[in-house]
Formats: C-alpha cells, sequence, structure tokens
C-alpha cells in the first residue's frame, strides 16, 4: 500500500486538491443560498415546511441519479458535480439557519426592538450572533456530507479522491480503493474537527477563520478547477494494436488521428 501511495503521491496530491475544491465551493454556494433562505422562511413560516420539504426531498435523490440528472442539463466536469454537492448540502444549512433563529429568546429581541433597533440591525447584531452555534452546526454537517459525496464527482469527470476508489473497484485493487478511501475519510474527520473547534470559538476567532476558509476555498477552487491551456493524453497501445486495421491504422485512415507513439 505505502509503495503504491509513493509511487502515485503526484495523482493522489492533484486528486486531494480537486476534492478539496469540489467541497469548498459547493460548501460556500450552499452557504449562500441556505443561510439567506432559512432567514427568509424564519420571517415568513408557512413557507418553513413547504421549503424544508423541498430539500428533504432533494436530499433523499440517490447520489448516482442526481448526477446522472445533471449531465444532460450542464454536461460533464464540475459543473454538475457542484451543483449535485449544493444540493445535498442545502437541507442542514437551511434547517439550521431557521431553528437557529426561531429559537432565540423572544425577550432579547423585544428588548432589542425597545432599543430602537431596525430589523436588520436585530438580525445582524442580535439573531444571527445568537444564532451562529446552530447555523456552524448545520455546515458542518454539510461539510461532512459533501466530503463523502464528492467521491462519486469522478463518475462525471470531475476528479477527486473517487477516481481511485472507482478505479480500484474495476481494477480490484486494494489498494488503489484505500488510496482514495482513506484521504476521503481523513479529510471529513479533519473538516469535522476544524469545524468543531471553530463552533467553540469565540465570534473574533470564527471570523477570521471564516476568511481563510473562505480565501483558501475560492484559491484551491481556482488552481484545480479552472480549465488549462491545453491537456495531454498519455495513453499505452500494444504492438498489436499499432498494426491492425482497427487499431492505430483504423484511427489514421477514417478518423485522421495521429497518435504519434513513442517507443
Amino acid at each position: 500500500f505505502w509503495q503504491f501511495i509513493a509511487s502515485q503521491h503526484d495523482k493522489l496530491l492533484l486528486q486531494t486538491a480537486q476534492h478539496l475544491g469540489l467541497t469548498f465551493l459547493s460548501l460556500l454556494l450552499a452557504m449562500a443560498v441556505g443561510i439567506p433562505l432559512g432567514i427568509f422562511i424564519s420571517r415568513r413560516r408557512p413557507l418553513a415546511n413547504p421549503v424544508l420539504g423541498v430539500a428533504g426531498v432533494l436530499q433523499t435523490v440517490p447520489s448516482i441519479a442526481l448526477l446522472g440528472f445533471m449531465i444532460p442539463a450542464f454536461g460533464i466536469g464540475a459543473t454538475p458535480a457542484i451543483i449535485a454537492l449544493l444540493t445535498y448540502a442545502l437541507l442542514p444549512i437551511i434547517r439550521n439557519t431557521y431553528t437557529g433563529i426561531t429559537g432565540v429568546n423572544p425577550m432579547v429581541t423585544e428588548a432589542a426592538t425597545a432599543l430602537g433597533m431596525t430589523k436588520g440591525q436585530r438580525l445582524f447584531k442580535v439573531e444571527l450572533p445568537l444564532a451562529m452555534p446552530v447555523i456552524i452546526a448545520g455546515v458542518r454537517t454539510a461539510a461532512v456530507i459533501n466530503v463523502g459525496v464528492a467521491t462519486l464527482a469522478s463518475f462525471v469527470a470531475a476528479g477527486g479522491l473517487g477516481e481511485f476508489i472507482f478505479g480500484g473497484i474495476s481494477l480490484n485493487n486494494t489498494n488503489m480503493i484505500l488510496a482514495g478511501a482513506l484521504p476521503a475519510a481523513l479529510l471529513a474527520i479533519l473538516i469535522d474537527l476544524g469545524i468543531g473547534y471553530l463552533q467553540r470559538s469565540g465570534r473574533k476567532a470564527m471570523r477570521y477563520a471564516l476568511y481563510l476558509v473562505f480565501v483558501t476555498g475560492i484559491a484551491t477552487t481556482l488552481y484545480v478547477l479552472w480549465p488549462s491551456g491545453t491537456e495531454k493524453l498519455r495513453a499505452g497501445f500494444t504492438p498489436e494494436f499499432m498494426g491492425r486495421q482497427d487499431g492505430d491504422m483504423g484511427l489514421r485512415s477514417v478518423y485522421g488521428l495521429r497518435l504519434n507513439p513513442k517507443v
């Protein structure tokens, strides 16, 4: 196993970076959608059950099926994977935001109103700070879910640690499966512990950490998911393939493809 890791360390690092990029970007987008939506339904209580019901139904759709639904609309690559991960992360974020804000003591909000605060001031200076531990708990749950589901991103050519996992399943290679599964599990544990530490820390430390996570997530995403200028495909063929009419000769005559193999 360690020999396999040593021989494939470059690919493993790339897949880990891709995995983090998919997880961070989808989580940030889910927070950008889920937290405002949770605030909105906390102000419009009759809409809470329908919105949470729709998010719950989306959560029950099997991951592979959801990715399959995304392909006709968004093709293959990082886009369908990010949208699928965003969909899975919405429910815990919306629900915890709604629960955290509605769970604020009414006497506290009445006192804020009595002091002359507007609705916006009351939201950002009283309700959100008091609800923040509950909201962070939802983000923590969503992050762990995304790390696990992101392994399926390899089915739509989005990269990630799932390439090793499903490649190992196809080749019956235990070392390859472990090379993808163990780092994915370790990432889930580390992210869970890190967000848990933020949840217990003070507001100032939480604010700086969120800024750091945001910048790191965007930088990782741009580095890994931004399309590079040219990509090279490396493949190996047997001598029989190169001399067959349905092999290299057919590719040259029918499709005009020049492989230019090197011995």
